[in-house]
């Protein structure tokens, strides 16, 4: 069988929406338009997709079970347009690149320095964004680029996605509070009734069973904000390991060792980016930086 894009999108939103009027509206149809193309698909399928009740419409069990083969079938469809039409096209002017709060400012440090270097005439932009943002920036086309957490992640057709290995995280504190002061037998004890300082973007990408400790937790923005605050001996939290590499660092903050805490937290982090010939070639100056950093970062802690 051969279904259309426009009857794979009016199935779809209708399915999202359970209206064909809302459907209508989305994708700038008649509704007696959207009600034909449902119709014919359900003709052309022969089964029924949708319960009709009163202005509303409820989906079938077999609607149910198309909704997200359409769905990809969509993703993939606008993945090969996009992909199409950046062969005709020449070099991008300007790339926006959106990261996770806690990436390094190294790290986007040295990224600019590359692209600066291998693409002298290009802007870029960078901005600080949750993963829902960049992954719907990216769809849309206003992100070229994504730095994210993929701790939950899932494979998402539309995105080129590269897993750029994991970042390790490690609980610090104020050289002069008391738990930097107790043996590593005591500390945890001493840590889940201490004040900890929590990096929001932990908690929205559904981190909060592994990276909260204590039941007294206030919850950050910033992470540059949050070294600030443990430095003042406001607390502990937990930070990237490179800190210790970073201009924020001091020795007025310093790891907490603790025996019940066998391993560091690791965070999986990727560079999400749009299909299309320009971006990747980007991509390699982009992939290239990361990866000669975390190299860096791993001989410097041998």
């Amino acid at each position: 069988m051969n279904f259309s894009l426009e009857q794979l999108l009016a199935f779809v939103t209708v399915y999202e929406l359970k209206s064909f009027s809302k459907a209508a509206v989305k994708l700038d149809k008649h509704r007696t338009t959207i009600g034909q193309v449902i119709t014919n698909l359900e003709d052309q399928l022969a089964i029924t997709l949708f319960e009709r009740i009163g202005r509303t419409v409820e989906p079938t069990q077999d609607a149910t079970l198309l909704y997200h083969y359409a769905k990809q079938a969509i993703e993939q469809t606008r993945t090969f347009d996009r992909m199409a039409l950046s062969l005709s096209y020449g070099g991008l002017e300007s790339v926006t690149i959106a990261y996770a709060s806690f990436i390094p400012q190294q790290v986007l440090t040295a990224i600019r320095k590359a692209l600066a270097e291998d693409f002298p005439s290009m802007g870029v932009n960078l901005w600080v964004r949750s993963k829902a943002d960049i992954k719907k920036g990216i769809q849309d086309g206003s992100i070229h680029f994504g730095l994210v957490n993929v701790f939950e992640g899932k494979v998402i057709n539309s995105i080129d996605s590269m897993l750029m290995r994991s970042m390790t995280f490690v609980p610090f504190t104020s050289a002069d509070s008391e738990l930097a002061k107790l043996p590593p037998s005591e500390t945890i004890t001493a840590m889940k009734s201490t004040r900890q300082f929590v990096l929001k973007s932990m908690l929205d990408d559904d981190m909060a069973s592994r990276v909260i400790f204590s039941s007294q937790y206030e919850v950050v923005d910033q992470q540059t904000l949050i070294i600030r605050l443990v430095q003042e001996g406001l607390g502990w939290a937990l930070l990237p390991r490179t800190i210790v590499l970073s201009e924020y660092y001091s020795d007025d903050i310093v790891e907490i060792k603790a025996d019940q805490i066998k391993e560091a937290i690791h965070v999986p982090v990727s560079l999400w980016s749009q299909h299309s010939k320009q971006v990747l070639i980007v991509k390699q100056t982009i992939s290239k930086c990361i990866e000669d950093y975390l190299k860096s970062i791993d001989s410097g802690h041998r």
